[in-house]
């Protein structure tokens, strides 16, 4: 048996350039450049010179996720290294990881095998102090209303209905729920509390979908924070604060630049959790990238029932353009666990498991084709992957007319996805159909219902009685016309995470509302989503370490 390295192992024994060398690559001037160290820099955008035309946008996105993992960001970055390979002038354009799953159950998220982006460490940990600006500006309004009521309330704030709060970037379950202000007067007004993890705060999705400062501070002003006595919405623009936590964000706004194992300029910045945010790394970003390459291959969380749906209904309506192809990641052991195989029984040939589980992405593809954009499938390669099964998937493909494409980057890096990326050129340079699915102005229940029943395979929407309050509160508030954001578990079409495959017929209940008025959308929370996950009994910080000469271990 061949053993193999892991991902830190090859991230260790690569060799990184200068990453002046990178910016030159990409065409950004010394002058743009902010080198945070020999291999990180941050992007001045305002000095970008840029090459006139905007280049084409690939999406990756995956099928429903499983605990056996896809690869989706392994498949990002090989895929544009194989562009590269095949003489394209490529960039990459990924989220940040969080410190929470990192330190969690997930991982980091700079890719794996020989697809990953550098140095690896740096960005799985503090990398350029984003997630903290991000915290300390969060934690900052907190302080700033809790200060209000403390000195005079004059705004009238009911510290029953305060809407913000406190993050932190870990999972800490215990801190879900807590109380603030107690100990007497002097030490501020007591009220029930809570906390986020950094990834769902609110100043994280405006990070992300912020065109630049001045836009940044308009839409942190623009923050409900929550209601007074008379249920009136309070916002940062009434408590006067925006400037200040925008200028907490200048440095974090700009994007950075870093390189994949092979030299391809990346682009890392900013990272939503899917599955309770947009999921979607930043706009500037990934308009920096377009500015400055002819393919910008991006990716959005989770599977596209929730990432692809966002990053198209959200992300790229708030930006102004729309996906060019799109990559819809799956595995053969993925799809076994859609058919009914246990996560210890992977390994065994099972073609019926197969024949069973496919269906989850044949509603993936599906739900891609509805937005009238072709996608092509990367079934990316694991060792235990028999040649029968991998033959029913070549036979699905055909049958279905759906672009199929044998994926081996984790292993060879960019000559292992050169197929693919040769498939999905073919994508780009089609013309296509292009349509979001809603329009802005249908009032939300039905922006949800079309979530629901044409993406997830649902046939019906249950509004708690919470949430038929708030939509008429949204309603009378003039917010009905902001796009939805659902918070739904990863795992299942539906909101019962155990509901594997491609499930039809089943309800989903909407059991309350968030009004994000900065970053512009409604959330709709389903199911038992978190948005301050826990630990697990045994999370992945218990094998990491530091060496004598500081170099990290157990980072995978």
């Amino acid at each position: 048996m061949v053993s193999h390295l892991s991902d830190l192992e090859i991230a260790n024994q690569s060799t990184l350039r200068p990453i002046q060398e990178i910016a030159e690559r990409a065409g950004i001037s010394e002058d743009a450049l902010e080198q945070y160290g020999h291999y990180k820099a941050k992007i001045d955008i305002s000095k970008v010179a840029t090459k006139g035309t905007k280049g084409k946008v690939v999406l990756v996105t995956a099928m429903s996720p499983t605990p056996a993992g896809e690869g989706k960001s392994t498949v990002t970055v090989g895929l544009a290294d194989a562009f590269k390979q095949i003489n394209q002038n490529v960039m990459v354009a990924l989220r940040e990881p969080a410190l929470g799953p990192t330190f969690g159950i997930k991982g980091g998220a700079t890719g794996g095998g020989y697809a990953q982006v550098l140095p690896m460490e740096d960005i799985n940990l503090h990398f350029n102090g984003d997630f903290h600006a991000i915290t300390t500006a969060n934690n900052a309004l907190s302080a700033f209303i809790d200060n209000h009521i403390h000195q005079g309330n004059a705004l009238g704030i009911d510290q029953r209905r305060i809407e913000w709060k406190r993050v932190l970037d870990m999972n800490d379950r215990a801190l879900r729920q807590v109380i603030v202000g107690l100990g007497g007067p002097t030490q501020g007004v007591p009220r029930e509390d809570g906390f986020n993890i950094t990834v769902a705060s609110e100043i994280m999705a405006i990070l992300c979908l912020s065109t630049g400062i001045k836009d940044l501070k308009e839409n942190i002003a623009k923050i409900t924070i929550g209601y007074t006595r008379d249920r009136q919405p309070v916002t940062v623009r009434d408590l006067e604060v925006e400037g200040a936590l925008a200028m907490i964000l200048k440095d974090a706004i700009k994007p950075n630049l870093v390189q994949t194992i092979e030299g391809t300029p990346a682009l890392v910045h900013g990272g939503p959790f899917a599955n309770i945010a947009h999921g979607c790394n930043s706009i500037i970003a990934t308009e920096t990238a377009r500015d400055l390459a002819d393919i910008v291959v991006t990716e959005a969380g989770f599977g596209s029932d929730l990432g692809a749906e966002k990053f198209i209904n959200i992300k790229s309506r708030k930006a102004g353009f729309e996906p060019d192809a799109v990559v819809v990641v799956a595995t053969i052991r993925a799809l076994k666990m859609h058919g009914g195989v246990a996560k210890d029984q992977l390994k065994e040939e099972n073609v019926d498991a197969l024949k069973a589980g496919i269906q989850n992405l044949e509603r993936h593809v599906n739900n891609i084709r509805k937005f009238g954009v072709e996608p092509v499938v990367a079934l990316n390669a694991f060792i235990h992957d028999t040649e029968a099964e991998f033959e029913y998937v070549e036979q699905w493909a055909k049958a279905n007319n759906v672009r199929l494409s044998l994926t081996e980057v984790w292993e060879k890096g960019g000559k292992g996805g050169v197929d693919l990326a040769e498939k999905v050129l073919e994508v780009v340079n089609t013309p296509n159909d292009f349509k979001r699915l809603y329009e802005l102005e249908s009032p939300l229940e039905e922006k949800i219902e079309k979530i629901v029943k044409e993406i997830y395979g649902g046939s019906k929407v249950t509004f708690s009685s919470k949430a038929q309050k708030q939509l008429q509160q949204f309603k009378e508030n003039g917010w009905d016309h902001y796009p939805v954001c659902m918070a739904k578990t990863q795992y299942s079409f539906s909101d019962d995470q155990t509901r594997l495959g491609a499930p039809t017929g089943f309800e989903i209940t909407i059991r309350e509302l968030e009004a994000k008025t900065g970053a512009g959308f409604i959330v709709a929370l389903t199911g038992a989503i978190m948005t301050m996950p826990g630990l697990p009994k045994k999370p992945a910080a218990l094998n990491m370490d530091v060496t004598d000469d500081g170099h990290a271990i157990g980072l995978f």
